[in-house]
């Protein structure tokens, strides 16, 4: 139920998602440090006044914000029960909802829908509904609610419920699994994910291809998609902030010190990845080992600079991977290593300036994900570059539907054809791989994050 000492609606603008524009810690001394952030959301609301964003508290520090009345004007923080939360984020929204639509699961032993999945599932309604409650309470009549990703599903037909007044959209930043794999869910609650959804007025998603997956699981299992509206709004990114923020001090010193690790006259792979198990890490590394390998005359002549940056490192699955990651690194290095050349360079600390220098030096992208909704980091590479990056690209990534015509294009499953393309990157003429890169800086910036969000919101009030 709504509140009966909710504040004046006021908001004709509402964004709701999982993480906020700002967090939180917790200092020794007592006090509270803000960090705010940035992307694509927080500059699209920049854009527009009577705004409100509502997201959960994620750490302790959120949570003592929130019970001390701190906050930043505009945002609205969710003090839901931390182990509610749990059972919701890492429970359903990471361990289901997200090894569904990235098709992550190892099918002859998982998953296994059961009580514990249950009492798992009831937290994550508990977690949608005090957004959907909180939405209900700031919105304005006839306010726009755009309702962001797969931790939040539920939320719109929650809301239309409380508030049948609002326009309220849903936008899927991941994949969406084809119907035969969605159908690993329980059917109930198959239908639950499908009908949560469709009660927004209108579904969006990064790729025509996700689109049509949603819609063919709508129509397979409950006959249709209904009075919602589907669109499909392909991310880009934001070419003036990329290019001025990696020509910054930082930047520069970290290219040198780069630079030296991989050593003079070298080509350079890049790829800089959360240790996300859809990014296929581990695959892309062994398509180098086997390059070397097949390739005697790259040795010593090209590095793997690997950005690997711990993902979720709360569950035990990701934490396995990310040693992996670590052992296959350093086994190319034992096996191929000289005194003077460090085959792969593996950093695992979160280095935003690091990551440019990297995106600068780069011969070759490779962006193999299993399954990704986007993957901007295929978009980021080549607007940054300095002489021109040849893109590998996997066929299953989002951004393949924009730039697969000028990239090299892979099937992330199969790490022979890999080697094959990184051997075709390494080789490509440099006024080929200027011309490739110049048409795939074009199309990655085609609609840079403001737009982006703003053509959702006009798409939304236009009905």
């Amino acid at each position: 139920m709504v509140s009966e000492h909710a504040p004046q609606p006021a908001a004709q603008v509402l964004v709701a998602s999982n993480r906020g524009p700002v967090s939180y810690a917790l200092n020794e001394d007592g006090s509270l440090e803000a960090k705010r952030g940035g992307g694509g959301l927080v500059s699209g609301l920049s854009a527009v006044d009577d705004k409100m964003w509502v997201c959960a508290a994620l750490g302790d520090g959120d949570r003592e914000a929130v019970r001390r009345g701190v906050g930043e004007p505009g945002v609205r923080m969710l003090d839901i029960d931390a182990d509610v939360h749990a059972d919701a984020y890492n429970g359903i929204a990471n361990s289901v909802l997200w090894f569904v639509h990235h098709l992550l699961y190892q099918t002859p032993v998982e998953p296994v829908f059961d009580a514990e999945f249950r009492r798992q599932w009831a937290a994550f309604e508990t977690y949608n509904r005090a957004f959907a409650e909180a939405l209900a309470e700031e919105a304005g009549e006839g306010a726009a609610v755009l309702v962001q990703d797969y931790h939040l599903v539920l939320v719109p037909g929650m809301l239309r419920e409380l508030r049948p007044d609002l326009r309220i959209g849903h936008f899927s930043h991941t994949p969406w699994a084809p119907v035969d794999y969605f159908r690993l869910l329980p059917d109930d609650i198959a239908e639950q994910v499908l009908r949560g959804i469709l009660g927004a007025d209108r579904a969006a998603f990064l790729t025509r291809r996700w689109a049509d997956a949603f819609i063919g699981c709508c129509t397979e299992i409950l006959g249709g998609t209904g009075r919602t509206r589907i669109g499909v709004h392909g991310l880009g990114v934001d070419a003036d902030f990329l290019r001025r923020r990696a020509h910054e001090a930082d930047v520069d010193d970290r290219m040198a010190a780069l630079r030296e690790q991989v050593g003079p006259d070298r080509r350079t792979i890049v790829r800089v990845d959360r240790t996300e198990l859809s990014k296929n890490i581990v695959r892309g590394m062994l398509a180098y080992r086997a390059l070397l390998d097949e390739r005697p005359e790259w040795r010593g002549r090209v590095v793997h600079v690997a950005f690997a940056y711990p993902s979720r490192q709360d569950l035990a699955v990701y934490r396995e991977y990310t040693a992996e990651v670590r052992r296959v690194a350093a086994d190319i290095n034992a096996v191929h290593g000289t005194a003077d050349w460090t085959p792969v360079v593996l950093h695992v600390k979160d280095d935003f300036a690091r990551s440019l220098a990297a995106y600068r030096l780069a011969d070759v992208a490779l962006v193999n994900p299993i399954r990704d909704g986007m993957n901007l980091v295929a978009k980021e590479v080549p607007v940054v570059s300095d002489h021109g990056c040849a893109l590998v690209l996997s066929r299953e990534a989002g951004a393949y539907e924009e730039l697969g015509d000028d990239a090299i294009t892979v099937n992330p499953y199969d790490v022979s054809a890999t080697a094959d393309a990184l051997h075709e990157a390494l080789t490509m003429g440099d006024d080929e791989r200027a011309e490739r890169t110049e048409r795939l800086a074009a199309a990655a910036t085609a609609l840079p994050p403001q737009q982006w969000f703003l053509d959702q919101l006009e798409a939304l009030r236009q009905g």
